[in-house]
């Protein structure tokens, strides 16, 4: 094995594996309604409209991602865009695993996957989110996510909680993840 060779293993072990049965890929337009679903059923996600789910699934399957059970069902989703001010950033717009699909591990496989994918694809080497202080899978899921690629974090209010039009929302907090390394390692030219 060549030097180069190792340390493209090397970087992908630093990925998780999916679930048993479980399959990452790009969501289907038909998929948006069940999307949708599963994000009104978290309790927690801020529900986008039935039309916006119909609309990340047909403009942005490059940079989302949805996980399927055996039979193709979705069981979980990650949208997202790349920021046009930082075309190597993804912005991680929401994050939902199905109920019947948690404690598996499923959504930190599935921005691992969304990540690895990116970065291929579109030469991505950083990750932004916004996580309120509230959300502590979030908070855990993206911070295990630095730690695991040894990447750099750092987090500032993006959105304070005033300039929301509805009351009783928490501030917006920016998580800013990168550059991660086996992520540049992936968006360079012959190493796919």
């Amino acid at each position: 094995m060549t030097a180069a060779q190792a340390d493209h293993a090397r970087a992908h072990r630093d990925f998780l594996e999916m679930p048993e049965g479980l399959i990452l890929d790009a969501p289907r337009l038909e998929e948006g309604a069940a999307l949708w679903r599963i994000a009104r059923d978290s309790r927690t996600l801020d529900l986008n409209s039935s039309y916006s789910y119909l609309l990340w699934c047909r403009d942005f399957a490059a940079t989302s991602v949805v996980a399927r059970d055996a039979g193709g069902e979705p069981v979980g989703f990650i949208t997202g865009y790349v920021r046009p001010a930082r075309p190597r950033t993804l912005v991680v717009w929401q994050v939902a695993v199905d109920e019947a699909a948690r404690g598996r591990g499923l959504a930190a496989a599935m921005l691992d996957g969304l990540a690895a994918r990116t970065a291929r694809e579109l030469g991505v080497d950083g990750i932004e989110t916004t996580v309120t202080p509230d959300n502590t899978p979030s908070n855990r899921l993206f911070t295990s996510f630095a730690e695991r690629h040894g990447a750099a974090l750092e987090k500032e209010v993006l959105f304070d909680a005033g300039v929301f039009p509805e009351s009783g929302h928490e501030p917006e907090v920016l998580y800013r993840i990168g550059p991660v390394a086996s992520l540049a390692d992936m968006g360079r030219p012959g190493a796919h």
